[in-house]
């Protein structure tokens, strides 16, 4: 039996899958039902062969304002709650899930990303948002620290003295200045959000999706390389691309002086 997507909407299109997280009086923040149905999602990409990118973006005016926390209210009897079983069971799986599909995960950001919304979108391989978004670490202002992967990849991306301060005063980080200081790839107009989404799906739809999932592999396979290791790296990559057939046709389409059109294989 198919699920039946309750907090996202899903759709798979020329070799794209779309995800929507579809909350929008709420910001769109995380329940287990929304889990539930990334989960499923994920396992629906995972199984694809013809598999060529993602797009994760989000309904209203709000990309992810982090986790419900109404489904998080105080225990009876002061008991205290386990908020590291909520990161085994749900957050881990999906931003390791997100890093391992062999296709570019690419989330156009909204509106506001905060606390686990804005981990799980700078999760992604590549990230637009709109002028209006803002990026905020709200863990501080109830006693938590950044999770769903923040405190690995906002040091990687823009260094330690911005992410020590982006988490402990919880101060909003603009789209503007998210691209530059290159927390995110691009922030564009509000008016092009649309606009985006459909050229990101014609560019992934089109492009050279072995060569796009072997740069992300390279890429980040990097951050624990040698120069020597990366290069051998580059080198065994380089060699399983030479045997596809989109560099076949790349290197005709050069020759012939033509827009290659690529197939995915």
């Amino acid at each position: 039996m198919a699920h039946q997507y309750q907090h996202i909407k899903f759709h798979y299109q020329n070799g794209v899958g779309h995800i929507v997280l579809n909350r929008p009086d709420t910001l769109n923040s995380f329940t287990q039902v929304m889990h539930d149905d990334l989960k499923a999602a994920l396992s629906f990409l995972e199984s694809r062969e013809d598999l060529r990118g993602v797009i994760i973006t989000g309904t209203g005016r709000g990309f992810c304002a982090g986790q419900d926390l109404s489904e998080r209210k105080p225990l009876p009897s002061g008991q205290k709650r386990d908020l590291g079983e909520g990161i085994d069971k749900n957050y881990r799986s999906l931003v390791l899930r997100l890093r391992a599909l062999p296709a570019p995960v690419v989330s156009v950001v909204n509106g506001v990303a905060a606390g686990a919304g804005a981990s799980v979108a700078l999760a992604c391989d590549i990230v637009f948002a709109v002028k209006s978004a803002k990026f905020i670490q709200a863990f501080s202002k109830i006693g938590l620290l950044p999770d769903a992967g923040a405190t690995y990849v906002w040091p990687r991306m823009v260094g330690m003295q911005r992410s020590m301060g982006a988490a402990l005063f919880a101060t909003p980080v603009s789209a503007e200045t998210a691209e530059q200081w290159g927390l995110i790839w691009r922030c564009i107009p509000d008016d092009e959000l649309e606009s985006t989404i459909a050229s990101v799906h014609d560019h992934l739809a089109h492009g050279a999706t072995r060569a796009f999932a072997a740069t992300k592999q390279a890429l980040y396979a990097s951050g624990d390389n040698s120069l020597e290791d990366q290069i051998n790296v580059e080198r065994d990559l380089q060699r399983e691309l030479g045997h596809t057939d989109d560099y076949l046709e790349g290197m005709i389409a050069f020759g012939e002086k033509r827009a290659p059109r690529f197939t995915g294989r």
